[in-house]
């Protein structure tokens, strides 16, 4: 350990694991030792993740007619109080 406190991880622990450089690692107090786990990154989700989730049955429909529902269901909430 440096006097910085700073470990050299070995680079078949590292390959092994697949530890790049700049991995965030947690480090855990046991009481056999001190346990090193990578901090699990969150997926970044965009939309095209979400691509084809929700299947519509039925005859296509025109950009005209979405629009409509859209402007619907607006008026809709809007006489509700709740836009």
């Amino acid at each position: 350990m440096s006097t910085k406190g700073q470990v050299v991880l070995p680079k078949a622990i590292r390959d092994k694991h697949a530890w790049k450089g700049g991995t965030r690692l947690i480090v855990e107090d046991r009481p056999d030792g001190v346990l090193l786990k990578p901090v699990e990154e969150k997926k970044k989700f965009t939309i095209d993740d979400f691509a084809g989730i929700v299947k519509y049955k039925g005859p296509p429909k025109s950009v005209e007619d979405m629009n409509a529902a859209i402007e619907e269901e607006f008026k809709a909430r809007h006489a509700r109080g709740r836009y």
